[in-house]
């Protein structure tokens, strides 16, 4: 097994990534990574700062004859996902990640490998360090925090940076540019729910499992079902024929996933729990059928349950089902201008009743931030419908895709003159850095790009060597072209 990474080109890149390979910097414990970078850039005589949450800056001055060039910022993050098998013993607070060559690939053996972003740093490291290249005034962001919440860049304050040109190093597939990202913002909702005073006997659990879920931005479009919307409308459905008592209703976990899982347990008597069955696998065979190749494991399974709670009275049952179901999920619409992408989407994600309460959190995005209020005004009058409140946070701003944009223009020459072929321009219905720093920094111009990784943030993460070696000469020729 081949570990020694010095051979590969370009040598000073990978130079700086077998450095960080040896550093524990998972997200929070960036501290480290940080202070090296504050050590090289101190060797190198260059100016740096570091904010309150770690964010680092470094500053190169511009070439001779390039000062009055536009000033440029390198962007990447220090942080990588800490993930490994089962059988691997590794420590992410001090042991180094054990890379090795496979082929045209560099991996890990038995974690993750942090080229999401360390080749990002370790570009950005490689550039401050040669003095013999050409470029304008430039600043390299190592933001932290990155993949646990974006904390970097939240807390970046809007005074750091005096560059106007913005290059994120942090895409997954060489050849491409991202131009743009979704916003999103979460809806809390809060239905106070009364219980009837004499406990439910005779119980039944009802459980809609085998849905594929997915990313809540990047899955929305594919056309998979959502568990909660599924068990409500077998509920709806069912109430109409058959008398029976819901005690709790409950799925999904995570607000940026669309809920695979549902249960309900229900009471009903027993001269009308066939009928209720009945009712529900009806109902089913129809959802089925409908997602019939989308959800080819979507399963419904009924069995009695030992309960012994009280449950909702009338009236509360009746609004908690006709909430869920009411609630948007899915699509709003597709971006005009870039085919396949999603502009505006909601995800009903969690629904959690519990004593006299259920919580109900709906998470939504858009790339353009009207109608991310658009879509979330249409939660807020469905909630005024039902007499429910809810709470409407704060969230995180969209990265409005723009194709006409000077630097995507020039950098699309830049890459067609360099390997004679069109690089592919698009956005993710996703949040991204860019979004955020973007809001601090109006009229920055900023695009996104890297290597080609696969299966970030798993142990089977990998990184192509050939594409790490196009990916600098690009950024190489970038730096001299905006000069």
């Amino acid at each position: 097994m081949n570990t020694d990474l010095s051979s590969l080109k370009p040598e000073k890149l990978w130079k700086h990534f077998s450095a960080i390979l040896t550093i524990p910097h998972g997200s929070g414990n960036e501290k480290a990574l940080a202070s090296h970078i504050l050590n090289l850039a101190k060797k190198w005589n260059l100016e740096t700062l570091q904010d309150k949450v770690g964010n680092v800056v470094v500053r190169k001055p511009a070439s001779p004859g390039k000062e009055k060039a536009p000033g440029v910022v390198l962007q990447a993050h220090l942080d990588m996902v800490c993930e490994k098998n089962s059988d691997v013993q590794h420590d992410f607070l001090k042991d180094p990640i054990q890379a090795y060559i496979e082929g045209d690939w560099v991996k890990a053996r038995g974690t993750t490998l942090g080229a999401d972003n360390g080749i990002g740093v370790a570009a950005c490291l490689a550039v401050l360090e040669d003095k013999s290249l050409l470029h304008g005034p430039l600043e390299c962001l190592f933001t932290v925090d990155e993949e646990t919440g974006l904390t970097g860049a939240f807390k970046l304050k809007k005074d750091i940076l005096k560059g106007k040109l913005l290059l994120n190093l942090d895409s997954e597939d060489e050849g491409t540019f991202t131009i743009g990202c979704a916003g999103g913002a979460d809806s809390e909702i809060n239905l106070l729910l009364e219980r009837k005073r004499k406990k439910a006997k005779n119980c039944l659990l009802i459980k809609i499992t085998g849905l594929r879920g997915g990313h809540s931005g990047l899955d929305i479009n594919l056309g998979r079902g959502n568990a909660l919307k599924s068990l409500a409308r077998l509920l709806f459905r069912a109430s109409a024929e058959t008398r029976f008592e819901i005690i709790s209703f409950n799925g999904g976990s995570k607000r940026n996933a669309i809920p695979r899982e549902a249960w309900a347990v229900v009471a009903v008597e027993k001269d009308e729990e066939r009928s209720l069955k009945n009712q529900l696998r009806k109902e089913f065979q129809a959802l089925k059928f409908e997602y019939r190749v989308t959800e080819p494991d979507l399963t419904l399974d009924l069995r009695p349950i030992a309960e012994s709670e009280f449950p909702l009275t009338v009236e509360s049952q009746t609004r908690l089902i006709n909430l869920i179901l009411s609630l948007p999920h899915g699509v709003i619409s597709m971006h005009p201008e870039i085919a396949g992408l999603v502009e505006t989407s909601t995800n009903l994600a969690i629904v959690n009743t519990e004593g006299k309460q259920a919580r109900i959190i709906c998470s939504s995005r858009s790339s353009v931030m009207s109608a991310l209020e658009a879509v979330r005004l249409v939660i807020r009058a469905v909630c005024q419908l039902a007499g429910v409140r809810v709470v409407q946070p704060e969230g995180y701003p969209a990265w409005t895709p723009n194709l006409k944009a000077e630097l995507l223009q020039k950098m699309i020459e830049i890459y067609k003159n360099l390997f004679q072929k069109e690089p592919e321009v698009k956005a993710v219905h996703a949040g991204l850095e860019c979004g955020i720093i973007g809001e601090k920094y109006p009229g920055m111009d900023m695009i996104s790009f890297g290597p080609t990784i696969r299966n970030p943030h798993s142990p089977d993460e990998r990184v192509q060597i050939g594409s790490v070696e196009r990916f600098w000469n690009f950024l190489l020729e970038t730096l001299i072209r905006l000069s």
